[in-house]
């Protein structure tokens, strides 16, 4: 019997020892590794339209998909000379931020985040969570006609604006857009587009109210990428190409 007991002091000083390494091991991981995967995005925040599924919020994450950092930058003196990836707060008030998510210059988007991956795309790094993607010029195209059947392209010529604006307006006190006769947003998509606005290539900010910019992943060219944009005067989703260095918003299109 004493040989048993023994035994299991014994057993139990090892396992206490055992535990208190790993303890300690752990601490000192996470105090050198801060970096942690962005979190995925849950099926309250989706909605299928057409064939595909999109988040129904705007991107809110400051570092890519594998838990790199992206530099948050709030200088536009700065902000005008970037060349990879930044973020920055809607209006540059931390206020809007649950509101309305974070603005990204396309470096971002493109998962540029230092010299050698400007030059190299195939050490570039993933905006979006895993499983999810920012989407091409095309994918825009087909949501705009999904909602717009009569649309031609995509184009200027569409309501899909309405379909995917979030509903009421400031005057109002009911929601987040600026009111204009007759371009209130139903929503009926369940896309829930917000009025974040964006940041010009200068640095410039401006407050939300007015329009909705979401990046495509397509370029144009080599300083600019094709845009959706939805303006608070109307009810098309305009297709357009904005300066690689303006701040706007992003949405996910599903895998």
């Amino acid at each position: 019997m004493k040989k048993i007991l023994v035994r299991s002091a014994f057993t139990t000083l090892v396992v206490l020892l055992f535990n208190c390494s790993n303890s300690e091991d752990s601490n000192n991981i996470s105090s050198v590794n801060t970096t942690r995967p962005t979190p995925p995005i849950t099926a309250l925040e989706e909605v299928q339209i057409g064939t595909q599924i999109w988040s129904t919020k705007n991107l809110n994450v400051t570092k890519y998909s594998d838990g790199t950092p992206i530099t948050q930058v709030s200088d536009p003196f700065a902000w005008r000379n970037l060349t990879t990836g930044a973020w920055c707060y809607v209006g540059n008030n931390q206020s809007n931020d649950m509101t309305y998510g974070k603005l990204y210059n396309w470096y971002a988007v493109a998962g540029i985040y230092d010299a050698a991956s400007a030059a190299n795309p195939a050490l570039r790094k993933r905006l979006a969570p895993r499983g999810w993607h920012i989407p091409t010029d095309t994918e825009w195209s087909y949501l705009i006609n999904t909602l717009d059947p009569n649309a031609m392209g995509g184009d200027d010529f569409n309501t899909a604006g309405f379909q995917m604006k979030s509903t009421g307006v400031i005057s109002m006190g009911t929601g987040l857009w600026q009111y204009y006769p007759g371009s209130q947003g139903t929503n009926s998509s369940g896309f829930t587009g917000l009025p974040a606005c964006y940041i010009n290539q200068f640095g410039t900010t401006y407050d939300p109210g007015q329009a909705a910019v979401w990046w495509g992943s397509t370029e144009n060219n080599n300083t600019e990428a094709w845009v959706r944009s939805v303006m608070y005067t109307g009810g098309a989703a305009a297709r357009v190409f904005y300066d690689k260095k303006y701040g706007c918003s992003v949405r996910c299109l599903r895998n």
